[in-house]
């Protein structure tokens, strides 16, 4: 991913990442979910879950993958109908509201995909694993300021902005 033009800070990653991550989850967790319970519906179509895009290691890659994702997948998960029978699709569509797809080249995205595609979370070892290495990736984030890079969560941003209520103009120490 360090590679991509369109990912230039350890913040862009993370957020890359973030919603490959949720996907990924989500569609293993209703995999499990499906075994369960015969009655489970997904609030996704079909085509925009993980395992109907993703899960193939030989599937779309390079401009197609591209394309799929920036003009399809993320546009369609921002908009997700929220459904009273299914509350999860309120957690996907604001999982969603502000996810950002910077990667610029599709055959790298499709390595990075495809190594996600090696995490089994339902087993516990795989989300094990998973956990270190996000406390890692938090804990490298959080030194990346030296560097002269700083994250600030969206959510804090606005808080901030809300509470300090700044005028045009105005100079806030």
């Amino acid at each position: 991913m360090r590679k991509d033009a369109g990912t230039y800070g350890d913040a862009q990653r993370i957020e890359q990442l973030a919603w490959m991550f949720f996907l990924k989850i989500l569609d293993d967790r209703e995999t499990e979910e499906e075994l369960l319970d015969d009655e489970f519906k997904s609030p996704l179509p079909q085509k925009y879950r993980w395992r109907n895009w993703a899960a193939n290691d030989e599937g779309m890659t390079g401009d197609t993958l591209l394309d799929y994702v920036n003009n399809e997948l993320l546009p369609r998960l921002k908009s997700l109908p929220i459904s009273a029978k299914n509350p999860r699709s309120v957690v996907i569509r604001a999982a969603f509201d502000d996810a950002n797809q910077y990667m610029k080249n599709g055959t790298l995205m499709r390595q990075v995909v495809n190594k996600i595609n090696e995490i089994d979370f339902n087993n516990s070892k795989d989300r094990h694993l998973f956990g270190d290495v996000y406390e890692q990736i938090l804990k490298d984030l959080q030194s990346a300021g030296n560097a002269g890079e700083f994250y600030t969560p969206r959510a804090v941003t606005q808080f901030m902005v809300q509470q300090t209520a700044p005028q045009l103009g105005e100079r806030i120490p």
